[in-house]
């Protein structure tokens, strides 16, 4: 994220969000077209009537669904400037509280839609590098059977550098974009001109009167036109990365006018030319320019991929904050740039996903059909939270509700259904995939809540274990001890085992107690909450680390806060030891469902991050000290 918005002029804000938040969107035309003209083994030729009626269907559906549902309404939700699913689900938590049943539906949603989003994510890298590389096919016929193994070459390269971050490339990224997005305007414009009544798809009318002489023709249609507005999340979840006012600036005075270009380009280069329906995109091209066309699209497709990366790093670092997920090992990429993160995990995994997917699927337009219902299942989620939000906390009256979910949500439940007609032929992946993440992101949530309630039994209060010590005179022994602890009202195990097995304490004892707030971030100047516990004298102080779940956990800094701000304390950050306190998970006795969920949630536990990398602990200066809790 950016760490200063006003510091950064609105032009470079612009460019930065054309390279990093449209490239999803932008690459749309390379496949969207042709994956409606090749639906339902061809029920739409390429006849005028038909092309007239698709185009409709296209330029109305980014009108109400982008222009409308995500510039003007979804995107005013920001939680302190961030957007995305769960940022929003967050917002509602914070203010309706956890228990609350709205709040409780909204949190299965938003896992929902993360769940599709993780779909997205496989599907995105492998759809639009093989769509770009296809185009080497038109150039040349002879090297189709170069698209798999330029495909799988190219993506593992985009994986391979994640763990540099975007940081030195970014810069190249607006550029490239732009001059993708002028490409497409200036390839549109020439069939434009030579066939201008292809204008009448401006209007809605094609499209209706298609809907109403063929409504089983169109609501298949819709099931393909979904994809030219694939990419349209990352509007809401990039927001913290630019600001709304860049992204909308950027949408409506480039991005969606030239989108619109290229797409009426090639409905009217398919009237003067229906043979191009194999291909109507890298047909608009003269020969002489399809194969830079391709190089260019390939790296507008690469952008799009890596946008949609960083996209499953955030989700993932969000989840884990919420608790959703387990603890991840974060790498911070830029020092400036806050939402510049590398998850080698999430990286390896999608990996691996993305390349099986290509492999399984062989081309663009096979995994068209997956494609379409991720998208459209996580725009009626979006949809449905902000109208819960609208209602809830904006006190929305009912009338308006109805008006937004009439207006955009019967397009987009239209979409969905028509895409559920695709679960066969591929629409069952990220339904899959989105079914294993609720399962997984369950299991954490209610595995964590037993676990955490166990400990609390085997720790025991805190302010009664400082009573017995007390009464007991235990010896000090001179040092600062850091014991990192997720209750604030227990006593830390492993403070509990030095008082019982080597009847010392330390002069200067500090419980830190992470304290994730349901916001993106929280000042240095908050972010610390100390109180004593016991008498001042006593030397046993508790602190709360108050962190957004986009902040760093890192507890040395936050001692070293602490330290600035107290100095009265007189303690040494620099002499400090690190006591963490860690849990053997073992299997309880019972079998079936139970059972194998709590094989998965040892299973997740032995995957997360270490915590002393998490916490940023000196390894030199930290002990673990463990006990079994049974699951």
């Amino acid at each position: 994220m950016l760490s200063k918005k006003g510091a950064t002029p609105l032009p470079l804000l612009v460019v930065g969000a054309l390279g990093v938040v449209f490239g999803d969107l932008g690459t749309s035309p390379l496949y969207s077209l042709h994956a409606v003209f090749t639906l339902h083994n061809g029920a739409l030729k390429p006849t005028e009537e038909d092309i007239l009626a698709v185009l409709s269907l296209i330029i109305w559906c980014l009108i109400i669904i982008v222009s409308v549902g995500y510039a003007t309404f979804i995107m005013r939700a920001d939680n302190k400037g961030e957007g995305g699913i769960l940022s929003l689900v967050s917002l509602i938590r914070h203010r309706l509280g956890k228990a609350d049943p709205r709040a409780v539906v909204a949190t299965f949603i938003a896992i929902m839609g993360a769940g599709l989003f993780y779909g997205d994510s496989l599907i995105t890298p492998a759809v639009s590098v093989m769509s770009a590389v296809e185009g080497l096919e038109v150039a040349n016929p002879e090297f189709s059977h170069w698209v798999i193994p330029a495909s799988i070459v190219i993506l593992s390269l985009l994986f391979f550098v994640q763990r540099w971050g975007t940081g030195r490339i970014g810069v190249a990224f607006g550029p490239i974009m732009c001059c993708w997005f002028l490409t497409l305007g200036g390839l549109g414009l020439g069939p434009i001109l030579d066939n201008p009544s292809i204008l009448w798809a401006l209007s809605p009318m094609p499209g209706l009167r298609l809907a109403v002489a063929h409504p089983f023709i169109t609501f298949l249609a819709l099931g393909a036109v979904v994809l030219t507005v694939t990419g349209v999340e990352a509007l809401y979840a990039d927001m913290g990365h630019f600001g709304r006012r860049p992204i909308v600036i950027a949408w409506f005075t480039l991005a969606f006018p030239m989108l619109i270009l290229n797409y009426l380009g090639q409905g009217a280069n398919l009237l003067l030319h229906p043979e191009a329906l194999n291909n109507p995109f890298f047909e608009l091209a003269p020969r002489w320019g399809q194969l830079p066309l391709v190089i260019l699209a390939t790296l507008a497709t690469v952008i799009a991929s890596q946008a949609v990366i960083s996209g499953a790093f955030s989700v993932s670092r969000q989840a884990s904050r919420l608790s959703f997920l387990p603890r991840l090992k974060v790498l911070q990429t830029s020092k400036s740039m806050g939402g510049q993160i590398y998850l080698p995990a999430v990286n390896h995994m999608l990996w691996i996903a993305v390349m099986a997917l290509v492999l399984i699927f062989q081309s663009s337009q096979n995994l068209a059909s997956a494609y379409g219902f991720s998208v459209s299942g996580t725009l009626i989620l979006e949809m449905s939270l902000f109208l819960l939000m609208a209602r809830t906390i904006w006190h929305w009256p009912v009338w308006r509700i109805a008006l937004v979910a009439l207006a955009i949500g019967s397009v987009e439940v239209a979409i969905f259904l028509a895409n559920i007609a695709k679960l066969a032929t591929g629409g069952w992946l990220p339904l899959m995939v989105a079914i294993m993440m609720v399962i997984i992101m369950t299991t954490w949530k209610k595995g964590s809540k037993i676990v955490f309630s166990r400990r609390a039994e085997l720790e025991g209060p805190l302010s009664d274990f400082i009573s017995t010590v007390k009464a007991r005179g235990v010896r000090r022994v001179s040092g600062v001890a850091i014991y990192p602890h997720g209750n604030p009202t227990t006593a830390p195990l492993a403070l509990r085992s030095s008082v019982l097995f080597n009847r010392v304490l330390h002069d200067h004892i500090v419980i830190v107690t992470i304290k994730h707030i349901g916001v993106p971030h929280v000042r240095h100047t908050r972010r610390v909450e100390v109180t004593t516990r016991g008498d001042q004298t006593y030397g046993i102080i508790h602190m709360n680390y108050r962190v957004g779940f986009n902040d760093s956990q890192n507890v040395p800094a936050a001692v070293q806060l602490m330290c600035s701000a107290h100095p009265e304390f007189g303690i040494d950050p620099t002499i400090a030891q690190y006591v963490l306190s860690t849990y053997r998970i073992e299997p309880g006795k019972d079998k079936g469902v139970r059972y194998a969920r709590s094989e998965l949630f040892r299973w997740l536990e032995r995957m997360g991050a270490n915590r002393t990398q998490s916490f940023k602990l000196p390894l030199d200066r930290t002990i673990v000290v463990g006990a079994s809790v049974e699951v």
